[in-house]
């Protein structure tokens, strides 16, 4: 411990630790059995095209303004909240184009505004299968996706399945449309044209 006078006469008192044993301190291994010390996991990237969607997580970030920044959801409306604000469109732009928008919008409360927009999770883009299926029910579409991909990660078709009378229904312009799927010819590399690239939306109905 030492002592150092000021001139008022003050006497402040400075701990000085010994630099080996910190030094030791910060190079010691783990103890044996002790968990790996972990990391966050980055967020994956948005898959090419993305556009962001009601359910998606937003990491919103203004450079030199907490009060602007945080992590927000999407709404069933396609619009965010942040404070200030208030309400921005978010579903249907790309993030580089959120992020310019958010800009525009801070411009009347910061000077030269700085954003940055991280997408978090996806949640926004499914497909779902249902019928006679394994596993029914909803799957990310974090890429290119066929039709027999999506089978197989549902499990597969069950006994009674009417594998060639499968339909893939889909909303396209506003209106539906239904592409027929026959698994006996895919599998057996027929028809190959029918085993089609999914898109957000998309409901496989195995009869």
């Amino acid at each position: 411990m030492n002592f150092y006078r000021v001139s008022g006469g003050a006497a402040v008192v400075i701990m000085l630790a010994c630099s080996q044993g910190v030094s030791a301190q910060a190079t010691k291994p783990p103890a044996k059995g002790a968990p790996a010390p972990t990391t966050a996991a980055a967020p994956a990237a948005p898959p090419p095209g993305y556009v962001i969607g009601p359910e998606d997580v937003l990491s919103i970030f203004f450079w030199r303004s907490k009060d602007l920044s945080g992590d927000v959801v999407v709404r069933p409306d396609g619009k965010i909240s942040l404070p200030l604000l208030n309400d921005i469109q978010a579903a249907t732009l790309t993030p580089d184009e959120l992020r310019v928008k958010l800009i525009e919008s801070a411009t009347r409360y910061l000077e030269d505004p700085t954003a940055t927009v991280i997408v978090k999770q996806i949640n926004s883009r499914k497909v779902f299968i249902t019928g006679q299926i394994g596993k029914p029910g909803a799957y990310p579409l974090m890429g290119p996706m066929t039709v027999m991909q999506v089978i197989a990660l549902a499990g597969g078709l069950t006994e009674y399945a009417h594998e060639q009378d499968i339909s893939i229904m889909r909303n396209k312009d506003g209106k539906p449309v239904s592409y027929p799927f026959n698994y006996k010819d895919v599998s057996r590399r027929k028809n190959l044209a029918q085993n089609i690239e999914l898109v957000a939306g998309d409901v496989i109905t195995v009869p």
